[in-house]
């Protein structure tokens, strides 16, 4: 029964992280289907990431506290009619209000799979289904562009970028029922009468919103005052902080600051907000490189990206299976992969520019993709691995709204050196796309030191003891 209910957690999360790749390829559809403005694309595609982060944590706290069955369906229900939506909309505000709902019910969504694998499986026996969901983070993520590039060549340019969220429709349906009817609510899922802790939930939600909004709208605000939002949402996050402090006394609060004194859940936390700023803008710069910089179709885009899915897939399966027995020195060694898969794709774009892109990317990106898999599935293992069974939800909250803010930071940060240099050089995309590169793995270089660090105190806590 358990592995009937991570079959159908699995799926859920399939389809929600899809959304956050799967539009890079359709840009040129919509913009033809809907006349969308440089500014409502951006929306539509940093909207969905600004709304999930949002509301990760007070979701995941939720399912903790009220029962992982009900509040699952719902978000799921909730992404199926959003998806609908979204492939319905008849105008750039319809289109961008659709995704911020529909990145909502995916923030309710994603933190009870985690919760559910916490609650439903003993410590010694989550490594498999951790790697199958840190499998399903990377197919989902890298397959994005290959299924929205099939989905438009079939249905055609004009009206393709519907289907990617249509798509979404029956198999979120068959997915709620199949959920109501397999996850359990006893004895798994408790409820407990205990305070949601609604300041917690406005606090943390106006600091993520004033760090994310002027990363989301990087390109369309010119004015530098945007990052003065910057400070006042790290002061707020502070004040968030402060508050929990005192609403812990009396009762459980939104998120237990005490985590972060674990050494593994800290530094396995830093992994993954860097991580993901230099991992998740490289599928949008690898798209705009190949479909406007070279002229290839959308399903040629999407296939070039495919050894990147294949090797962070299989990878990610096996990092899951094996990340009790290396434990953190595997997500260094995943690290330094992706980071010689991408230094790698600079050497050949420049190197060998007269052979076909699609040709020459696949062996980096498949290297880059292991490396990927061996990153993000072990990481969350480890990173979860001391957080008590009943806070798993709020704990794989924060770690989830860290992955969002750090990928809607990479992709500004990153996007903007891409852009700047693309400027700088008269439309020279090799150049653009090796200079946004170099930018990634800088940020990949600050996880490695974080994980290395997390290494160095395992073993000299081992010498103490």
């Amino acid at each position: 029964m358990r592995d009937r209910a991570l079959a159908v957690g699995l799926v859920a999360a399939f389809m929600t992280l899809l959304d956050v790749s799967i539009v890079n390829v359709a840009i040129p559809s919509i913009q033809a289907g809907l006349d969308v403005g440089d500014s409502g694309l951006q929306w539509v595609l940093s909207g969905y990431a600004l709304t999930f982060g949002l509301l990760l944590v007070p979701a995941g706290r939720l399912g903790d506290a009220r029962g992982i069955r009900g509040v699952f369906v719902a978000g799921l229900l909730g992404f199926t009619l959003t998806s609908a939506l979204a492939g319905a909309a008849r105008s750039e505000a319809w289109l961008v209000v659709a995704r911020l709902l529909q990145g909502a019910a995916a923030g309710v969504l994603n933190p009870q799979v985690t919760g559910l694998i916490q609650r439903l499986y003993r410590p010694a026996e989550r490594a498999r289904p951790f790697g199958l969901l840190g499998a399903t983070v990377g197919l989902a993520t890298a397959i994005g562009p290959l299924l929205g590039g099939l989905l438009i060549q079939v249905a055609g340019p004009a009206q393709g970028w519907r289907w990617i969220f249509y798509i979404n429709v029956p198999v979120g349906l068959v997915a709620a029922v199949l959920g109501w009817r397999i996850i359990p609510r006893r004895p798994a899922e408790r409820r407990r009468k205990e305070s949601l802790d609604p300041v917690g939930v406005v606090l943390l939600g106006l600091a993520v919103v004033q760090i994310l909004l002027p990363l989301v709208q990087d390109r369309q605000w010119h004015t530098p005052l945007k990052w003065l939002l910057v400070p006042t949402g790290l002061a707020t996050l502070a004040a968030f902080v402060a508050w929990e402090r005192r609403f812990g006394r009396r009762t459980v609060p939104l998120v237990e600051l005490g985590l972060f004194r674990v050494r593994s859940y800290r530094l396995g936390t830093i992994v993954v907000l860097v991580y993901f700023a230099g991992f998740t803008a490289n599928f949008f710069i690898f798209t705009l490189y190949l479909q406007q910089g070279h002229g290839y179709s959308a399903l040629a885009a999407g296939l070039t990206l495919t050894p990147f899915a294949v090797g962070s897939g299989v990878a990610a399966f096996v990092g899951g299976r094996i990340v009790n027995r290396f434990g953190r020195p595997l997500v260094a060694t995943g690290l330094a992969a992706v980071m010689t898969g991408f230094a790698a794709s600079i050497v050949v774009i420049q190197v060998v520019p007269q052979v076909p892109a699609p040709l020459i990317l696949t062996l980096p990106l498949l290297l880059a993709g292991a490396g990927s898999g061996l990153v993000i599935t072990p990481n969350q293992t480890l990173t979860l691995a001391e957080v008590p069974v009943d806070r798993a939800g709020s704990a794989s909250g924060v770690m989830q709204t860290a992955q969002r803010i750090g990928a809607a930071f990479g992709i500004a940060a990153i996007g903007s050196v891409f852009f700047a240099r693309l400027s700088a050089t008269g439309a020279d995309w090799t150049a653009a796309l090796s200079a946004a590169l170099l930018s990634a793995i800088g940020f990949l270089l600050l996880a490695l030191v974080a994980a290395l660090a997390d290494i160095r105190g395992a073993r000299r806590l081992r010498s103490e003891q």
